[in-house]
């Protein structure tokens, strides 16, 4: 989801077949049971051996859009929102804030709008090309597309209980899973780490996609993604070593939009 609400995806192809993990029904904005310990990560299977320099991916969300303000779900199944004029001064600003720091060598995006204007302000200050990886798109909502979480808990109670509660759960009118979310964005990771293997990359895509990576980085539960804030425009980390090893670095940074 594109909004201050958005639930990131809750399985991954690390989690054992069958998981049971459940999610608060009382609480839009996650659990309130504490989350389990973590695990350590496995290596991913395009991650380079030996002993290379580490891999990190930068990690962007996107800059508002006019759905963000009031908490709407906007995932890749319904209208594909540009970003407002506060986004597009979100992402002028990261742009800055990415060619202070230094050291990004390539820009990959999700193909939404929001994410490819946001990727192309920030490539163009930095002077490279973007690649668009169709791995990093939102989620579907289905019919729970525009609604508020409310809205969608109104008009589909059953559904949203059990999207809520199961990751194998998709939202009404066919939606996505967020096990599914899970996979592909593991897929991808994969892809990205093998193509850039010792250098930085900024990934431009949406809450669900950025928070998966930070959680299977951890080896954290599903239900820690309901308890990661990413705001429009901040920027994480996750270093990846070349053994397969995986650390967070940075999580949420909106220093630059202040």
């Amino acid at each position: 989801m594109d909004v201050a609400t958005e639930v990131g995806p809750a399985g991954g192809r690390r989690e054992p077949s069958g998981s049971t993990a459940r999610f608060d029904t009382g609480a839009e904005d996650g659990p309130a049971a504490a989350a389990a310990p973590a695990k350590a990560a496995p290596a991913a299977s395009g991650r380079p051996a030996g002993g290379g320099p580490a891999t990190t991916l930068l990690l962007l969300r996107h800059g508002e859009t006019p759905l963000t303000p009031h908490r709407r779900l906007s995932g890749s199944g319904g209208p594909d929102p540009a970003l407002s004029e506060t986004g597009h001064r979100q992402a002028a600003a990261a742009a800055a804030a990415l060619a202070a720091r230094g050291g990004v060598r390539a820009v990959v995006t999700s193909p939404l709008r929001r994410c490819q204007e946001t990727a192309r302000t920030v490539a163009a200050r930095l002077g490279l090309d973007v690649a668009v990886e169709d791995g990093l798109r939102e989620a579907d909502f289905g019919a729970w597309e525009g609604l508020t979480f409310a809205e969608a808990r109104e008009r589909h109670p059953d559904d949203f209980a059990a999207w809520l509660r199961s990751p194998a759960a998709a939202p009404s009118g066919g939606g996505e899973t967020f096990e599914s979310v899970a996979r592909r964005v593991a897929v991808t990771r994969d892809a990205l780490l093998a193509r850039h293997a010792g250098r930085t990359v900024l990934v431009v895509s949406h809450v669900g996609p950025l928070r998966t990576l930070v959680r299977l980085a951890l080896g954290a539960p599903p239900e820690s993604l309901f308890r990661m804030e990413l705001a429009a425009a901040s920027l994480s980390a996750v270093v990846y070593r070349s053994d397969g090893a995986a650390s967070v670095h940075l999580l949420n940074d909106t220093g630059h939009l202040r």
